[in-house]
C-alpha cells in the first residue's frame, strides 16, 4: 500500500475508535444522571425534547424577522431557533458582499432619499408574498420606517432585488401587508408631515397642511418587482396612521389600518407644552380607518387622481365624495389591526386600554351600504358607530397589542405588553383560555402562518422588548428575547428562550418551511441582483484584462483553489472594475474576493459574477485572495494587484523559483497522480452503478466533478508537453495543479457517494 493511502487509513481508523470510545462514554450516561448534573426538571427536558433538531434534521418553519435598525432581515428556524441568516436590505453586510459589490450598491441606490445615500434603515414588518391567501414562499416584503422604504426580497436566493422610496411620505410604520395574492402591498404613514417636496411649513399649520397616507404598491408577479407607475396613494387626515391589513374572503377588496393620536396634538416641552405622550393619548378613542381599495383603483384609472410628485394620490375630498375611505373610533392608542382568516372580522387592541375590539365586516358593510353615520370627522371623511360595529369585547388584560390566529377555528392570542402576558381567547364567543406569562413587555407575537388564511397552530413565538434577567450580561445593551411557546394543547408551554443580538427586532413571520424552495445555485454567470446573466460573465480559459473608455476591466474567475488572473496590473490613477465569476457548480462553495488596502469585498455563491469597480489610487503591491474557506488550499488561493507609479519603466528580471524540480520529481507526481485516478474511478463506478439521476445534489455534484477532471485532463496535458521537452519545473508543478483537481474531483465524489448510501440509492441493472 502507498504511504500516503496508509497513513490516511490509519487517520480514518483512529477516527473510528475515537468514535467508538465516545459513543461508549455517551452510553455510560443516563438521561437521570444529566438531569441531576445540571439540575433540570422533567419539564425542562421535556422543552428540551421538543425544540431539538438532531443533527442532519431541519427545522419544520422558517421565520423572518424584521431587524429594526439593523436594516436587515434575520432568518431562523422553528422550533430550533437556530438563526440561519441574516438578509442584508437597507444596509451594507460585508459577509454577503452587500452594498460592497457594483450590482448591490445599485440595489442600495434605489433607496437614496432626496439625492443622498441611506445606509441606514429601521426594518419593522416583513410580509411574505401570498397566493389565494395562503403563503407561497416567493417573495418577502420589508418596510424602512425612519424612511419610508419598501423592499423586496427574492427568496429563490434570499437577496434584495428592489427598494423602492414613497413619493409623498416622510415616515411610516405600516408596511409591509400583502393582499391575498400579492398583487398589491400597503404602506401607510406613521407622523403626518407635508408631503415630500413641499418644503417648510410651520408646526401652526399642522391641521391645514400636515397629512397621513396610505400607499398601495403595485407588485408584477411575474417580473417580481413593484410597478412604481401603477402605484397610487390615498390621502389620509393629519392622525399618525399605524399598521394595516387587507381583506380576505367577503372582505377582499377592502383594507384596513388603525391609528393614533387623532387628537392631532403637536406637542413642545421647550414652548412650555406639555409632551406629545400627554396630548396623544387625551382621548378614548382613535380611528380606524376602512378602506375600498379596489374602487379606489378604479378611481385612479379614470383620472380622479392628483399628481404629486409624479405620483397618483386620492385626496381627502374625492375619498369622501366617492365613498371610499370611513372611519370607525377604536380603542385608544392600537397598534394593529389583524383580520380573520375567514376575513369576516378584524381585531384591534388599545395599548392604554385592556380591551381587545372584534369588528364584524359584514356590521360594518351594512352600515356603509344603509349610509348610517355617526357623523364625520373635521375633514369630512364619515365616521360609523364603534357599537354598531362590532360583534364583541373582551378585557384581555393590561396593554393589549398584536393578535394572531391559531389553526383552531375562532382561537387567538394576543400580546399584553404591560402585564407581559400571552392571552389565549376565543373571539367568537368573547371567553379567555389560557394566560402565560413572557419575559419581558411583549411587542409583537407569531404564529405559524398566522397571517395567511390557512394558520398552521403548533408554535407561538413571543417578541419580547427587554431581555433584563434572562440571560448572561453583555453591557448595557441586552440582547432581546424571542421566546418560542407551545400552543398544541389546551395550555401553553413556554419551551425556548432565544436572545437576538441584532437591531431592535419588532414583527416576524413563518412559513412551512416545505413551502419555501430556495435554489442552491445560479446559472454561470448571473447577475443575482437582476436575476439575468451579467454581461461581465467569463467562462474558464476567457479570463483577460481589457482597457475600455478609460477603465481597466478585469474578466476573471474563481474555482477551487485560484483566482484567474493571479496577477494584475494598472498604473497608479486608473479606475479598474473587477469582474469575477465563481465557477463551481456544487451546493455550498462560495468564493470570496477581497483587495486589500480597498473596499474590494465580493460574495461569490456558485455560478454568481459579482463586480467592484475602484481607483487604483497609490502605488504599491495589493494582495487580494479568497475571503471563504473553500477547500484544503483556500489560503493558496491568492494574487497580487500591482499598482506601478505612472512613468514608471519595466525592469526585465527572471523569477527565481524557491524549488527545483527533477525528473524523479515529475514521475512520483504521475505516479501519485495515476493512483488518484483509480480511487475516482471506483468511486464513479459505485455511483453510476446506482440511480444517482434521481437525487438532484448528487446530479449537480456529478456535474462539479466532471468539470473538474476536465480541467485535470487539461493540465495533465500541460505536464506531459512539459515532460517531453524535460522542462522537468513546470512538467512537475503541471502535474501537481492536474493533482489539485483529481482532489476536488475525489472530494465532489465520495460526498455524491455518501449521499446515495445514505439515502437509499438502488443499484441499476444494466441493459442487455
Amino acid at each position: 500500500m502507498k504511504p500516503f493511502y496508509r497513513k490516511a487509513l490509519m487517520t480514518l481508523t483512529a477516527v473510528g475508535i475515537g468514535m467508538g470510545a465516545a459513543a461508549e462514554a455517551w452510553s455510560a450516561e443516563s438521561l437521570d444522571d444529566v438531569m441531576k448534573r445540571r439540575s433540570l426538571t422533567q419539564k425542562d427536558v421535556l422543552a428540551a425534547a421538543k425544540t431539538y433538531v438532531p443533527t442532519g434534521k431541519r427545522d419544520e418553519f422558517i421565520a423572518f424577522s424584521s431587524g429594526g435598525q439593523s436594516g436587515q432581515v434575520i432568518v431562523y428556524g422553528i422550533p430550533s431557533m437556530r438563526i440561519l441568516k441574516y438578509v442584508a436590505v437597507f444596509t451594507p453586510e460585508p459577509w454577503q458582499g452587500y452594498g460592497y459589490d457594483d450590482e448591490s450598491k445599485a440595489v442600495l441606490a434605489q433607496g437614496r432619499v432626496d439625492g443622498k445615500d441611506i445606509l441606514f434603515g429601521d426594518t419593522h414588518h416583513p410580509a411574505i408574498s401570498e397566493t389565494n391567501g395562503v403563503y407561497d414562499g416567493q417573495y418577502l416584503f420589508i418596510n424602512d420606517k425612519n424612511n419610508p422604504r419598501i423592499a423586496v426580497v427574492d427568496l429563490h436566493d434570499f437577496e434584495t432585488k428592489q427598494i423602492v422610496v414613497n413619493p409623498i411620505m416622510k415616515s411610516e410604520h405600516g408596511g409591509a401587508f400583502v393582499s391575498p395574492n400579492t398583487d398589491w402591498v400597503i404602506e401607510a404613514a406613521q407622523y403626518a408631515a407635508p408631503f415630500r417636496g413641499s418644503g417648510y411649513v410651520p408646526l401652526s399649520q399642522f391641521n391645514e397642511k400636515y397629512r397621513g397616507a396610505v400607499t398601495y404598491w403595485k407588485f408584477d408577479r411575474k417580473k417580481g418587482r413593484i410597478n412604481e407607475a401603477e402605484s397610487f396613494s390615498i390621502e389620509m387626515p393629519p392622525y399618525s396612521q399605524d399598521l394595516s391589513d387587507f381583506g380576505k374572503g367577503p372582505s377582499d377588496g377592502w383594507s384596513f389600518t388603525n391609528s393614533f393620536c387623532s387628537e392631532r396634538y403637536v406637542g413642545g416641552i421647550e414652548r412650555g407644552r406639555p409632551p406629545f405622550e400627554a396630548g396623544c393619548s387625551q382621548k378614548d378613542t382613535d380611528f380606524l380607518h376602512v378602506v375600498n381599495w379596489k374602487k379606489a383603483h378604479e378611481l385612479v384609472k379614470a383620472g380622479k387622481a392628483t399628481k404629486i410628485n409624479g405620483h397618483n394620490v386620492l385626496t381627502m375630498d374625492v375619498s369622501a365624495k366617492e365613498g371610499i375611505l370611513f372611519l370607525i373610533p377604536e380603542p385608544k392608542s392600537p397598534h394593529g389591526v389583524d383580520v380573520s382568516p375567514d376575513g369576516k372580522f378584524l381585531i384591534v387592541s388599545g395599548k392604554l386600554d385592556t380591551h381587545a375590539s372584534v369588528y364584524s365586516f359584514d356590521k360594518i358593510q351594512k352600515l356603509i351600504a344603509a349610509k348610517d353615520f355617526a357623523g364625520k370627522d373635521p375633514y369630512g371623511l364619515p365616521i360609523l358607530d364603534l357599537k354598531k360595529s362590532l360583534h364583541l369585547q373582551l378585557s384581555v388584560g393590561l396593554g393589549p397589542l398584536h393578535t394572531q390566529y391559531d389553526s383552531k377555528p375562532c382561537v387567538v392570542y394576543t400580546s399584553i405588553y404591560v402585564d407581559s402576558l400571552v392571552t389565549k381567547w376565543n373571539y367568537c364567543e368573547g371567553k379567555i383560555l389560557d394566560k402565560l406569562p413572557v419575559h419581558y413587555n411583549i411587542g409583537h407575537l407569531m404564529t405559524m402562518e398566522g397571517d395567511s388564511v390557512e394558520p398552521q397552530g403548533k408554535y407561538l413565538v413571543s417578541l419580547n422588548k427587554l431581555a433584563i434577567d434572562r440571560f448572561n450580561p453583555v453591557g448595557p445593551l441586552h440582547p432581546q428575547n424571542h421566546q418560542l411557546i407551545d400552543i398544541s394543547g389546551d395550555k401553553m408551554q413556554l419551551l425556548y428562550d432565544m436572545p437576538v443580538p441584532l437591531g431592535e427586532p419588532h414583527y416576524a413571520v413563518a412559513i412551512r418551511a416545505d413551502r419555501l424552495k430556495p435554489g442552491v445555485r445560479y446559472k454561470s454567470g448571473t447577475n443575482s441582483r437582476t436575476n439575468a446573466r451579467s454581461k461581465y460573465r467569463t467562462r474558464p480559459g476567457r479570463e483577460k484584462v481589457e482597457r475600455k473608455d478609460g477603465v481597466v476591466h478585469v474578466y476573471g474567475t474563481a474555482i477551487r483553489s485560484h483566482l484567474t488572473p493571479e496577477i494584475i496590473e494598472v498604473v497608479e490613477g486608473e479606475t479598474v472594475s473587477v469582474h469575477i465569476t465563481n465557477l463551481e457548480r456544487a451546493e455550498d462553495e462560495t468564493h470570496g474576493f477581497a483587495i486589500s488596502g480597498t473596499n474590494v469585498n465580493l460574495s461569490l455563491e456558485p455560478g454568481k459574477t459579482a463586480s467592484s469597480t475602484f481607483v487604483a489610487d497609490k502605488a504599491g503591491v495589493y494582495p487580494y485572495y479568497c475571503t471563504e474557506f473553500c477547500s484544503a488550499l483556500h489560503l493558496e488561493m491568492q494574487g497580487y494587484l500591482l499598482v506601478k507609479p505612472k512613468g514608471y519603466k519595466e525592469v526585465s528580471a527572471k523569477f527565481s523559483e524557491g524549488q527545483a524540480y527533477t525528473e524523479a520529481d515529475y514521475k512520483k507526481q504521475v505516479e501519485n497522480n495515476v493512483a488518484t485516478q483509480g480511487v475516482i474511478n471506483s468511486v464513479v463506478a459505485f455511483i453510476t452503478a446506482r440511480n444517482f439521476k434521481d437525487f438532484p445534489i448528487v446530479v449537480a455534484l456529478v456535474e462539479d466533478a466532471t468539470d473538474q477532471l476536465g480541467f485535470a485532463a487539461e493540465s495533465k496535458k500541460k505536464s506531459e508537453d512539459f515532460a517531453v521537452k524535460k522542462d522537468w519545473q513546470n512538467a512537475t508543478l503541471w502535474g501537481q495543479q492536474w493533482f489539485q483537481y483529481q482532489v476536488k474531483t475525489a472530494d465532489l465524489g465520495l460526498r455524491a457517494k455518501t449521499h446515495l448510501e445514505e439515502n437509499g440509492a438502488k443499484v441499476v441493472e444494466k441493459k442487455k
